[in-house]
């Protein structure tokens, strides 16, 4: 079996699912790089929940989870399966109770990003919650612990944004304000030099990482991507860049 590598993806605005540009064109370049999955394990930031919880439906919902958006983003299917089977050994690995919860569905912190890298919809997709009540360190070893998928051909597939400020956005600006480049550019440097402190003690940085992580919900599946790899993962970067003042595109591949 081919170890899998591990994904962060900077996953920015939902319009991406009904755009082409050269952040969707990288999207479809990585499964050129990777093998194909037996299913993929995503975490996504807007799932994020009061414990940990994990799809298990054999047929996840889509969840529209934006809005103010054009009719035509509504519109988008992307009607994977789930994974049931491996949803329940998720709940055997992790050291804490993880909720079944299908009430939710597959968000478009996955699907906006899926639907471009595997159009045919032909990989089953298990969601796990983001658990606003853990620290970070926390998040960082559930990563450790879901390590083992990656040996079953399973890709952890983590979305969200190094730098997400929804209050700071400037619709017009085409790239980043210098507190969230200058943030990017430290968490790259320490997912490259596999910094685990720098990267779990990010508050440190200063005001930057105050304004670049006003909450950390978009954070955090970083940790778990993080977390998954290991010193021996060679660490690629994609879409190095920020958009509308203080959104980062910035992605990783691990392995």
């Amino acid at each position: 079996m081919v170890k899998m590598p591990v994904l962060f993806i900077g996953h920015g605005s939902p319009m991406n699912a009904i755009e082409e540009n050269e952040y969707t064109a990288s999207w479809r370049t990585l499964t050129r790089e990777i093998p194909k999955p037996k299913a993929i394990l995503s975490i996504s930031a807007h799932w994020y929940t009061r414990k940990t919880r994990i799809l298990t439906a054999e047929k996840p919902k889509m969840i529209y989870d934006m809005y103010g958006f054009p009719k035509k983003l509504y519109e988008v299917r992307y009607p994977v399966s789930g994974a049931p089977g491996w949803a329940e050994n998720v709940k055997k690995m992790l050291d804490r109770e993880v909720i079944e919860d299908n009430s939710w569905g597959i968000d478009h912190g996955s699907w906006a990003v899926l639907c471009k890298m595997y159009p045919a919809a032909d990989i089953p997709v298990f969601q796990l919650s983001v658990d606003a009540d853990s620290s970070i360190e926390e998040h960082f070893g559930l990563g450790k612990q879901l390590a083992w998928f990656r040996e079953q051909g399973i890709l952890i597939f983590a979305s969200g944004n190094v730098v997400h400020n929804l209050g700071k956005i400037d619709w017009k600006m085409t790239g980043g304000y210098d507190w969230a480049r200058q943030f990017d550019q430290y968490i790259e440097k320490s997912m490259m030099e596999h910094d685990t402190e720098a990267i779990l003690h990010y508050a440190d940085f200063g005001n930057a990482a105050t304004l670049a992580v006003p909450t950390p919900e978009h954070f955090y599946p970083l940790l778990y991507a993080a977390g998954a790899s290991d010193k021996r993962d060679r660490v690629r970067v994609y879409n190095t860049s920020c958009v509308f003042g203080s959104l980062s595109m910035t992605s990783y591949l691990l392995g």
